[in-house]
């Protein structure tokens, strides 16, 4: 009997550090003796776009939805074909809207008459050179495109903005904080939290910047890039005695 206590005792005793591994640890909250000062600082860069983003495509009508489609397909593949001597890879040319509708005259007292139908199809495009962009448009236009719409300008790699942007919030956050110390009449003693919010400007399109109709060629179509806006914003925390 006291062997099978002692043997329930030896069990029990090599269970509890497994009991012991198996709760969560639990970090000590730093304690702020002093006044604690919450701001926001900004960090802020710019740089001149590199990469355009713009919507070309085909509109076309007949009286048959096939012929709509069929000459539609016809000119969009002119329009591809156009793209591909230009140099755009695969890669910058996807597919975003395909569509086909019937066409109504509406008379009074009368019910709606099918009179055609619509087809549409347009492809987004990226240009890696911002400087070739216009002439490349200018020879979709003569290639059947009727639909340009854009551009959204952007830039292809921003981490090394973004980072300097972070630096810049930073050195921002702590003069800052520097600042209202020394209005309180008081010093910083520590930085005790950062969390980011980034402001990086999402490329910005010019709703129907050009738009040809009936097959116009538009000459010397030109693309100012200007420049971006890269920010990063950060919450800053700092303990003041």
């Amino acid at each position: 009997m006291n062997q099978l206590f002692l043997a329930a005792a030896a069990l029990g005793a090599v269970a509890l550090p497994a009991v012991a591994q198996s709760q969560a640890v639990i970090a000590p909250v730093q304690t702020v003796t002093g006044t604690r000062l919450d701001i926001t600082a900004t960090g802020e860069v710019r740089r001149v776009p590199d990469i355009a983003i713009i919507s070309a495509g085909v509109m076309t009508r007949s009286a048959s939805a096939t012929g709509a489609i069929q000459e539609n397909a016809a000119r969009m593949e002119r329009v591809r074909a156009a793209l591909k001597r230009a140099g755009i890879a695969d890669r910058d040319i996807q597919t975003s809207n395909i569509s086909l509708n019937p066409e109504y005259r509406y008379q009074e007292n009368q019910p709606p008459q099918l009179t055609g139908y619509t087809a549409s199809n347009q492809v987004s495009v990226k240009f890696r050179d911002i400087r070739n962009t216009g002439r490349i448009l200018d020879a979709l236009v003569a290639e059947g495109a009727n639909q340009i719409n854009g551009p959204s300008l952007t830039i292809d790699k921003p981490q090394a903005a973004l980072d300097e942007a972070r630096a810049m919030a930073i050195v921002a956050g702590r003069a800052r904080a520097e600042l209202y110390a020394k209005a309180m009449g008081m010093r910083v003693v520590r930085l005790l939290s950062v969390s980011e919010g980034v402001g990086y400007s999402p490329p910005r399109p010019v709703a129907n910047m050009m738009r040809a109709e009936g097959g116009a060629v538009m000459a010397d179509s030109k693309i100012d890039p200007g420049e971006q806006e890269v920010q990063i914003t950060l919450s800053m925390s700092f303990e003041l005695q």
